[in-house]
């Protein structure tokens, strides 16, 4: 198969560990300031932690299926 076999399961832990990591960030370290008019100062705490557990399990579920092989 074209570059490897676990292709699939590799994008899945690349995309849901920045998908993690970007929420977390983005909810403890704001911006000091908005860039332009009518951005945001700081992200929504909400939405942002559920898409961070979304990429967590997203990437665990990758990290499992490397592991053990499926």
């Amino acid at each position: 198969m074209f570059l490897g076999e676990d292709l699939l399961a590799w994008l899945l832990l690349a995309f849901g560990g920045a998908m993690f990591v970007g929420n977390v960030a983005a909810v403890f370290r704001p911006r000091e300031a908005p860039r332009e008019d009518g951005e945001l100062t700081h992200a929504p705490k909400a939405r942002s932690l559920a898409m961070a557990a979304l990429g967590l399990v997203a990437s665990l579920w990758a990290l499992f299926t490397l592991v053990v092989g499926g």
